[in-house]
């Protein structure tokens, strides 16, 4: 630049001024480019600040045309004289389009401005809010500060002495210092007194400047004030079982301290809340619980007292507090109830029409408490058989029967409980109802006695029927309904000798049955009273008992036991030994008998005659006895005679009918002829034993019966051996008797002695009863013998 600078820039290097708080734009110095002639088209570079000291924006060029330019401020940054350099060396550059240039200095220097006061703090940026308490007392509220530019430097206080501070508008409670201190002058009232105060500050320096700003009061509202309630309503009226929910009153309140805004209240109940409670922000009143006015307590106080509460905070704060009276209308919501519901009567068949069976009025009621609802009538009686019932009136409700009930005619057979139904319905709206459920017995009356099918009833039995045997049935009928249970008993008749009863009805079934054996032979026919009773009535018929006789007997015959001897040369058709049988039968006629040897009778040397159609017979010798041809072996013949009551029977008859048979027992010793024959008779001894049947439980018949027969076998005994001595000195020897014949036996053997046993067996016949005086049982004996055994 040096090697070719050239004097382009006119008027440069020079000096100006500018004052400070120059606005943007304003102009500082101006000067004018020359060019070479060379040069037709102008600057290609032009003019240009390209340094200055010290360094600075706050200045640039303008083009004023025709190469004219300007130095203007930029106002960025605002020149001050009191805080900035005072003068700044601006080089400025220009080169034309031939390449000439030129560098000069334009010297400008910022001169001094009285300017207005300026505002420290937050009034120099903002507008300041002051905020004071309503009843605060009067104090110093706010500081101003303020200081003049040209007096930077000065202190504070010397600034603020040398200005003067006014406030507007004038009638406001508050009040400026010279020091710039804002005091309030009296306590505010946030109710009373306005809320804002706008104050207008003004300062000024002593050259009369002055700057303005405005401070912003507000008063804050304090919480100094009691709510009130605006609501004036005290007494509600709501119908029990409201749904919950249901808005009963809205509770509304004010509080002093909030009339501008929104109040900011909380409602709350300090009463019981059993029913209903409020909302803590709205102060609605609803019911939270179900309120029915039939229950206690309400049903004896219908009026529910509310105390409700608003507060300004929800704790600590201000509060007032209301009473309300919420009345409790009753309504028809209970149906008529029936305690019980279901009932059970009784009444006798044939009760004469109108007779009352039931108050149901006594156990019905509605709890309903105002009477308008609990009045109820009983209607719409039906069900089966209500025919025969009726409602005196459906104010009473009491049952009444309206026809008389026969159990035996054929409408009402069978029928012994009715069911009825009754409804018990509310006289208001909506008409609630219950049913009541009646069921009435018909207790049967016994009106008739029991018959008996047949007047008198006959049964043939035969006299072998066992004992527990059904011999028939009565039979008997009640016409009363239900049919009444009958029991028979036998009241006389049936009564022997030897028991009390022999007949035992079954109480229930009517079966007659024997309790013990039946003998044609003593009683031939039985007559019984029978009774049928029905617990309260009685009838009796006659039941004969004819016994048929029947073949039970067995023949008996005298004597039933016989020990003889006869002569070998017994001659054939004699009658032995004379020895006639007599036999009896009680159920047999004595033609009916027949007899013939079943046992012993070897050789058929014997037989009776007659042989049948006799109660007596002989014994007869049929055949001779021939012991030398050895036909004949026994000497000794033990016959077992059979007497049967057949006789009269035909042969069919005699597979069908029951036949009896006696037995006779003879022991027959035949006595070799001693004129033919050398015989020696053999010695013997006769030993009876006698057998008695007795019962076990007569224990004083074996004892009896053991020392008889030990003392007859002992003399037996005794006589036994006396004869076997006379026998042994009487007699020659002779041959063995049994076996070989006679002429064969050795001549000096010793005769064996033989002993013969005969068994008598007594067949004891208990043929009374008595009752031991001791132990009181039942005993049979023998009136013969005296024989006893307990029954």
């Amino acid at each position: 630049l040096a090697g070719r600078r050239t004097r382009l820039l006119k008027g440069l290097p020079a000096t100006s001024t500018v004052e400070e708080n120059a606005a943007a734009g304003v102009s500082v110095y101006t000067f004018n480019v020359t060019v070479s002639p060379l040069s037709s088209e102008g600057v290609a570079i032009p003019p240009t600040i390209v340094n200055s000291n010290p360094l600075t924006e706050a200045f640039d060029i303008e083009s004023k045309g025709d190469l004219e330019y300007r130095v203007v401020t930029t106002g960025n940054p605002v020149l001050d004289y009191e805080t900035m350099p005072k003068s700044f060396d601006l080089q400025i550059f220009v080169e034309d389009t031939t390449g000439r240039t030129d560098l000069n200095i334009l010297t400008v220097r910022v001169t001094d401005k009285n300017e207005r006061p300026v505002f420290r703090g937050n009034m120099a940026i903002q507008t300041v809010t002051i905020y004071v308490l309503e009843g605060t007392p009067p104090e110093c509220i706010y500081q101003v500060n303020a200081y003049d530019p040209e007096n930077a430097e000065l202190k504070t206080n010397f600034l603020l002495s040398s200005f003067q501070y006014s406030l507007l508008p004038a009638p406001v409670p508050f009040l400026v210092l010279e020091s710039g201190a804002i005091f309030s002058t009296k306590e505010f009232d946030y109710e009373k007194d306005p809320h804002c105060y706008f104050l207008n500050i003004t300062v000024t320096d002593p050259d009369g400047l002055n700057s303005t700003k405005t401070v912003n009061i507000n008063i804050i509202n304090i919480n100094d004030e009691r709510p009130y309630f605006t609501t004036k309503q005290r007494i509600y009226r709501i119908p029990e079982e409201q749904s919950l929910g249901t808005v009963v009153a809205n509770i509304t309140a004010k509080d002093p301290d909030d009339e501008d805004s929104s109040s900011r209240l909380f409602y709350s109940i300090q009463s019981s809340g059993r029913y209903f409670s409020i909302n803590p922000s709205t102060g609605v009143l609803q019911v939270t619980g179900r309120i029915d006015r039939d229950a206690l307590p309400l049903r004896l106080h219908p009026n529910v007292s509310v105390i409700v509460r608003v507060e300004d905070s929800p704790s600590g704060g201000h509060a007032r507090e209301m009473e309300i009276t919420i009345i409790i209308d009753d309504i028809n919501d209970n149906p008529p109830e029936c305690n019980p519901s279901t009932f059970r009567k009784e009444a006798n068949e044939n009760t004469t029409a109108g007779t009352f069976l039931l108050d149901l009025r006594n156990y019905c009621k509605d709890i309903d408490v105002d009477p308008s609802n609990n009045r109820f009538n009983f209607t719409g009686l039906s069900g089966f058989g209500s025919n025969n019932f009726a409602l005196e009136s459906a104010v009473s409700g009491r049952l009444v029967m309206t026809e008389s009930i026969d159990l035996e005619s054929p409408a009402n057979l069978g029928v012994e409980v009715y069911s009825l139904t009754v409804r018990v319905q509310d006289i208001a709206c909506p008409n609630y109802s219950n049913m009541i459920y009646i069921y009435i017995r018909i207790k049967p009356v016994n009106e008739f006695f029991p018959v008996f099918s047949n007047l008198s009833y006959e049964f043939n039995v035969p006299e072998i029927t066992k004992v527990g045997s059904s011999i028939g049935r009565v039979n008997a009928r009640d016409k009363d309904w239900p049919p009444s249970v009958i029991t028979y008993s036998i009241v006389a008749g049936g009564s022997t000798r030897d028991y009390t009863s022999i007949f035992w009805i079954n109480p229930t079934k009517g079966d007659v049955k024997i309790l013990a054996r039946l003998d044609y032979e003593t009683t031939q026919k039985h007559i019984l009273i029978v009774q049928a009773s029905d617990q309260e009535k009685t009838a009796t018929a006659s039941v004969t008992v004819n016994v048929l006789e029947v073949n039970d007997e067995e023949p008996v015959c005298s004597p039933n036991f016989y020990s003889f001897q006869i002569p070998v040369s017994l001659a054939v058709g004699t009658n032995i030994n004379g020895f006639r049988i007599e036999c009896q039968d009680r159920d047999s006629d004595p033609r009916s008998f027949r007899y013939f040897i079943n046992e012993g009778n070897v050789n058929n040397h014997f037989t009776f005659s007659p042989s049948a159609g006799s109660n007596t017979s002989r014994l007869i010798l049929a055949s001779r006895f021939d012991y030398e041809s050895g036909l004949d072996t026994n000497w000794i013949y033990r016959l077992r005679v059979y007497v049967t009551d057949d006789n009269l029977l035909s042969a069919r008859d005699k597979t069908t009918h029951l036949i009896k048979t006696g037995t006779v027992t003879l022991s027959i010793r035949v006595i070799p002829n001693p004129t033919t024959v050398i015989t020696t008779t053999p010695g013997f001894t006769v030993v009876t034993k006698r057998e008695n049947l007795y019962s076990e439980s007569a224990w004083y018949v074996p004892f009896v019966i053991t020392l008889g027969s030990l003392l007859l076998l002992g003399l037996l005994g005794y006589l036994g051996f006396l004869l076997a001595t006379w026998v042994r000195t009487r007699c020659p020897p002779a041959g063995k008797a049994d076996g070989a014949p006679l002429i064969k036996a050795p001549e000096k053997k010793k005769p064996k002695k033989e002993v013969v046993m005969t068994m008598t067996k007594l067949n004891t016949v208990f043929d009374g009863e008595a009752r031991d005086p001791v132990t009181g049982k039942m005993y049979e004996f023998n009136t013969q013998s005296g024989a006893r055994r307990w029954k």
